[in-house]
């Protein structure tokens, strides 16, 4: 599937299962902890990461735009279609046929498309009468490489 350039990578009907493993001990993003190697449980990321297979798509970000989000350019963002898409919430959206991931928000009984960048070049979108919008799905999650 592509629109405007934009890859979408949408996964197999029966994902694999792939259980690899969940210490319990949480890793510290302070001071150092000695580690224990206590195994919790096996966890497969389509678990955790996949709620409605059918449903599911990636996508990857292209820009800045969202960066005060935490998605930054060439993240891939796991987006859900099964879910209903509420304000405050992260979705991807297409506008005029044009691929975008902005946050829903809803002002003064008004629905908008919310930039979250520190680019004063992003404005809020507004979802009114007469603009081509569909809402695809709402973001779930962000795969990053390091």
């Amino acid at each position: 599937m592509q629109a405007s350039g934009t890859q979408f990578f949408v996964p197999p009907a029966h994902l694999q299962r792939v259980e690899l493993p969940l210490f319990s001990t949480r890793v510290r993003a302070g001071f150092p902890s000695p580690a224990d190697d206590h195994v919790e449980k096996r966890l497969d990321l389509n678990e955790l990461c996949i709620a409605h297979p059918e449903a599911t798509f990636f996508v990857r970000v292209s820009g800045d735009s969202m960066t005060r989000a935490g998605l930054s350019d060439n993240d891939i963002l796991v987006v859900d279609r099964a879910l209903d898409a509420q304000p405050g919430m992260i979705v991807v959206a297409a506008i005029n046929n044009e691929v975008t991931v902005k946050r829903l928000a809803r002002r003064r009984g008004r629905f908008y498309l919310d930039p979250e960048s520190d680019n004063p070049s992003y404005q809020p979108i507004e979802l009114k009468e007469g603009l081509d919008c569909v809402i695809w799905g709402v973001v779930r999650h962000v795969v990053r490489k390091l």
